[in-house]
């Protein structure tokens, strides 16, 4: 699916007739919006909420288009969600990762000419327990992503073992009610297992290390009114490959819901050093219709 299409179910969501409006009966904004990975949650970690607004008996959905602009690397990726009774989601996201800085780097030594990646992730994640308003202890998920890289001449050049990947993590998210400055505080913890360089986009598994690890993500966000969020969020990464050392991702961000049917997220990230391109920082947007 391409951007322009992508873009135009989103907007074709938000014209369509009142007697259409009607996408579910959660509290506004408590679906999140869309990870590059395609799950609900922030930009880089998911969370134990479902996405949409689908509650129990209802059904709900997403689509998302997200891009990542940062010193040496742009990615791009396409996503969408399902939400069943707000106990299952099942969502999928394609990502293209631009490569030119770093085969530029790379192809005397390796003779490269792929000038891009893609990566499809699908993935299912389950209401363990709770919920994130109302719960002592806050909403429990677990969800499970398979990764499948397209073409993974570059990642095995620089050691990857594998071009698939399954990562496996648990969720916990919990909202406080007029915490800081009588405003609402969403707090996100993930322990996420997992063999991925750089999220999958540079394969599974190397030279230092080829089994899973256990990593920790989190997200902290603060409601300064129903429509916007503002906060950040952490993700602890493993380090597989004796080419390159590989850094945690943060990043600050800001979501925007000005309608049930769709959020803006912006974020300034840092990627760290990604396969020899050092200290990769930049922009992250993200436009989620919900439906």
């Amino acid at each position: 699916m391409t951007a322009r299409c992508l873009v135009a179910l989103i907007v074709a969501g938000l014209v369509a007739p009142a007697a259409m409006a009607d996408i579910g009966s959660r509290i506004w904004a408590t679906g999140g919006v869309t990870t590059i990975e395609g799950s609900a949650g922030g930009g880089l970690v998911p969370w134990a909420l479902l996405g949409s607004y689908a509650s129990d008996e209802e059904w709900g959905g997403t689509l998302a288009l997200s891009r990542v602009e940062v010193d040496d690397y742009s990615l791009s990726v396409f996503g969408a969600g399902l939400n069943w009774n707000n106990r299952i989601e099942l969502s999928v996201a394609q990502q293209t990762l631009d490569l030119d800085s770093l085969v530029f780097t790379l192809k005397d030594g390796f003779g490269l000419e792929q000038d891009e990646l893609r990566q499809n992730v699908f993935a299912a994640k389950l209401r363990l327990t709770g919920d994130a308003l109302y719960s002592p202890w806050g909403q429990w998920s677990a969800g499970v992503q398979y990764k499948r890289l397209k073409d993974a001449t570059v990642p095995s050049a620089i050691g990857a073992r594998d071009d698939t990947g399954t990562d496996v993590y648990v969720s916990g998210s919990k909202l406080f009610f007029a915490a800081v400055m009588e405003r609402n505080l969403l707090v996100n913890l993930t322990t996420r297992m997992t063999r991925a360089n750089q999220g999958g986009l540079l394969g599974f598994g190397g030279d230092r290390n080829n089994g899973h690890q256990l990593m920790l993500e989190g997200s902290v966000g603060l409601f300064l009114n129903r429509k916007w969020l503002v906060g950040t969020e952490y993700r602890q990464k493993p380090d597989n490959l004796g080419f390159a050392a590989e850094d945690d991702w943060w990043d600050l961000f800001v979501a925007w819901v000005p309608d049930r049917r769709l959020a803006v997220t912006a974020a300034l990230v840092n990627l760290g050093d990604i396969a020899t391109l050092e200290d990769q920082q930049g922009l992250y947007l993200s436009l989620q219709g919900s439906f």
